[in-house]
């Protein structure tokens, strides 16, 4: 669902060629179901392999990440753990709402309406631990490191970049920002897009609250006043008259006073965006592609074109060859040299 955002901030466009040797953290949860949500046949069923199998997960991480790889941009795939106890009424929202929508798919269906049949597809998409387990197996064969977070994956992945494993944290939810990410990049989705704007979009943590006149707590005020994953808001408060209230600078107890919510009731959400659960990972390390691996995975497996597959990794080894004339370039033909030829 992700936090309403939008009008709050002045994203800063950013030319792929100025990200590329970055190493990116990805929300994956968050771009997985983008691909389940859009990854679909006129009906709006997602595409499947010859024994029904979704594949629609797999041909968008596969896609996606080696689009990523050709513009010079490398991708560290983060991945959701155990939920907080907190985003159990949202989860159960979204599963009467998921409900809702496959009855409103079937109906348009029988109704011969294929564009609300897609539209209300789009809605009923599942992630599964399987499904999970199939996009990581195929990232390692692809030489990208995933990770797996203990729970929310968007804390891992702010976590990452405020402790400078990563540059920044990726996802089209602002919700990385509460959780401290220095830099939040949007619009991974518009590389490799036709007709798209050619650029990724950059929202620097620091500038935002500078820009805005509140603190790093403010910020956390405006989200729970607005309502989060973990909480609902204080009625009648949208993103501008929560930023209004923040901008009084009263304090937590009489911010939260004034929208009419309890201090008790809404710590508990607070302090969840300010010590989330993480872990302190490794740094993250690309390997070599497989390209046996991705044969068995995406040919053999789920019976995706070879032509296609080579085609892919093809563009992923074509990304920028730069002088090695600072540690950001040095950084960048090493990793280009890893991945640039094939292994068993």
């Amino acid at each position: 669902m992700g936090l309403p955002f939008r009008d709050l901030v002045s994203p800063q466009e950013l030319p792929w060629e100025t990200i590329a040797g970055r190493t990116l953290a990805v929300d994956g949860y968050n771009a997985i179901y983008q691909f389940l949500a859009t990854i679909r046949q006129r009906d709006g069923m997602p595409f499947s392999d010859a024994k029904g199998r979704v594949t629609s997960h797999l041909m968008g991480v596969f896609y996606r990440t080696t689009a990523l790889l050709g513009e010079g941009v490398l991708p560290v795939w983060v991945f959701d753990g155990k939920p907080p106890e907190l985003k159990a009424g949202t989860l159960r929202s979204r599963h009467v709402a998921k409900e809702r929508a496959q009855a409103l798919w079937q109906e348009a269906l029988a109704a011969g309406d294929l564009e609300t049949a897609r539209r209300k597809a789009a809605q009923t998409s599942r992630l599964t631990p399987p499904m999970v387990e199939e996009a990581r197996a195929l990232l390692d064969a692809l030489g990208v490191p995933s990770v797996q977070a203990p729970s929310e994956g968007e804390a891992q992945a702010a976590h990452m970049a405020a402790m400078g494993q990563v540059w920044a944290a990726a996802s089209e939810d602002y919700d990385s920002l509460l959780f401290g990410a220095p830099r939040l990049i949007r619009g991974l989705a518009a590389r490799g897009a036709r007709g798209s704007t050619p650029s990724a979009q950059m929202i620097d943590r620091s500038e935002l609250l500078e820009t805005l006149g509140i603190s790093s707590e403010e910020l956390i005020l405006v989200g729970v006043l607005v309502g989060t994953d973990f909480n609902d808001g204080a009625p009648g408060y949208g993103p501008k008259k929560a930023l209004k209230l923040a901008q009084e600078h009263l304090g937590w107890a009489a911010s939260l006073e004034r929208a009419g919510l309890s201090p008790e009731e809404v710590e508990p959400v607070a302090e969840l965006f300010r010590h989330p659960q993480v872990a302190d990972v490794p740094m993250p390390a690309f390997g070599p592609v497989s390209e046996k691996a991705l044969s068995r995975i995406l040919v053999e497996e789920h019976g995706f074109a070879e032509a296609r597959v080579q085609a892919a990794v093809v563009r992923a080894r074509k990304r920028p060859v730069v002088s090695a004339s600072s540690a950001e370039a040095k950084a960048r033909q090493t990793l280009l040299e890893t991945f640039g030829g094939p292994s068993a």
